[in-house]
This record gives C-alpha cells, structure tokens and sequence, in this order.
C-alpha cells in the first residue's frame, strides 16, 4: 500500500473524535446529571432538551418540545421515576417540493429522571404551552429548611444572663 492511498482512507479527526468521546464518557461518569444516575439517556432519535430548577417549595423541570404536539407524548411517575416520552414527526414533503436541508431531528424519544424522595409525586402538575413542557415537582413539607431555636442551659445560659 502506497502513502497516497492510506492518506485517503484514513480519517483524520478520527483519533480526535475518539478522544472527545473518552472525555465525555470519564465526566459523565465522574459528574452524572440530576435525574440520570441510574437510568442514564435511553437512546431514541433525539432527545429534547430540559432545565432543571430547584427552589425550596418544588423542583421544576423545563422541557422543549418543538413542533410537538399534546398527544404525541406521554408523562409518567413510577417509583419515583418521571418518564417522558413521545415522537416528533416530520411532516410529509408536499408534492413538487423536496428538502435540500434536514437540520432539525425528528423521530422517538425517551427521557426518564430519578426523582429525589422528598417529591410529592400525588402533587405534581404539568402544563404544556409554546412547545414547552413545564412540569412541577412539590417538595413535602418536612423536607423544606426551617430555622431551629437553640435553648441555652447551663453554665452558659447563666453568663448570658448576668451579661444583659
């Protein structure tokens, strides 16, 4: 095999390419997302992006779901696992047209999420609108942070008194 036939059959960002893929791999490893320890991304053919935002009364989880509607996706809890999945169609080319461009993915996905034990799951509401899913999670209330009064007894308390 001469140098010339091997430059065209070898990728050249190949090498690259596997290291960027060790990479992510080491730091989605080491750094997993909320929500995808155990599950991890169920593969379909693309995936929608999501916010999540925890505030102290409710965790909320943002979905962009573009060009897709109510009824071609489904939101599901199972023990303490939040499920959404759905398809987002491409719409059939008209006749005498044809695409010279596709950037935007179309087909299946699934995203499941982990939810922390501390979720209501009986309180949780979702709302769809302009393409995104906005689904909040209720914390229980024995979970929010609260302020403890600490009672002074003792050698202490007596000093505290006598220095007012």
């Amino acid at each position: 095999m001469n140098n010339r036939n091997w430059m065209m059959e070898r990728d050249p960002m190949g090498d690259w390419r596997k290291v960027q893929e060790d990479v992510n791999r080491i730091f989605n490893v080491a750094f997993p997302r909320w929500g995808e320890r155990e599950e991890g991304l169920r593969k379909g053919s693309w995936a929608p992006q999501v916010d999540i935002i925890e505030g102290p009364n409710a965790i909320v989880l943002e979905a962009d779901l573009p060009g897709v509607r109510a009824e071609d996706f489904r939101l599901s809890i199972e023990n303490f696992v939040l499920t959404l999945q759905g398809e987002r169609r491409l719409e059939k080319e008209a006749k005498g047209e044809q695409y010279h461009r596709v950037e935007r993915q179309y087909g299946t996905f699934v995203r499941s999420f982990t939810l922390p034990t501390t979720v209501q799951v009986e309180q949780v509401v979702a709302e769809f609108r302009d393409g995104v899913l906005r689904i909040s999670l209720p914390k229980r209330e024995e979970v929010k942070a609260r302020q403890i009064e600490v009672t002074v007894r003792g050698a202490q308390a007596q000093a505290a008194a006598g220095s007012k």
